[in-house]
């Protein structure tokens, strides 16, 4: 089984490359971000873990976990988000493994838009598959789409130094392959048929 990773900056489109490996390549994708956010609550052993390590609660009086209050601690504190990750990480990446294996397919794709930047993940997938568009396109599109101001979205961009540095042309010697998501749904398309046919990984359907 193959693992491609696909990943990319805010605004790039690598939700929409992920749909179409899906709906025309069958290769299924498990979605990280997503994933990682349902298992704070799957997962109260892990949470527990975690509020001992921050030394703080983020369960509400029900005993639900509060997102929010996650938030506020990791948003300025890299060591607290380092803690999260160091206990988060290793169960998404079993998760993961679980997942893809009850698939039974010869290619699954995993997307993140943070992967690349986790040392915790440096040696997980075969295949890299940066997705990208320029900064201001980028900006638009997650302005557009989230309905914030530029402001909070450069913000969150900031985040992601080494997409923003492929952006600016720069390299990185995990990426495989980058495409350029800057013109039409056709044009897309086509760069991913050029990659899957580059990699031999499926038919399109």
């Amino acid at each position: 089984m193959k693992v491609l990773i696909v990943t990319g900056g805010i605004g790039s489109g690598k939700s929409l490359v992920s749909r179409i490996l899906t709906e025309c390549y069958d290769i299924p994708v498990y979605e990280a971000d997503n994933r990682a956010k349902a298992l704070y609550i799957e997962l109260p052993v892990m949470l527990d873990e975690i509020e001992s390590a921050l030394g703080v609660v983020l369960r509400n009086d029900s005993g639900m976990f509060v997102p929010q209050k996650l938030a506020e601690v990791i948003f300025t504190d890299s060591d607290a988000l380092k803690k999260v990750e160091d206990i988060l990480f290793p169960h998404l990446q079993k998760d993961f493994l679980n997942w893809a294996e009850e698939q039974g397919k010869e290619v699954v794709a995993l997307e993140s838009a943070t992967l690349l930047e986790k040392p915790q993940f440096d040696d997980f997938g075969d295949i890299v598959l940066v997705v990208d568009a320029p900064k201001s396109l980028r900006l638009s599109r997650a302005c557009s789409r989230d309905g914030q101001e530029e402001g909070k979205i450069l913000q969150r961009m900031s985040a992601q130094p080494l997409m923003n540095s492929i952006s600016d042309g720069g390299c990185n010697e995990r990426v495989d392959y980058v495409i350029v998501n800057d013109s039409t749904i056709e044009d897309l398309h086509q760069k991913l048929t050029e990659f899957i046919e580059k990699y031999g990984l499926t038919k399109k359907l």
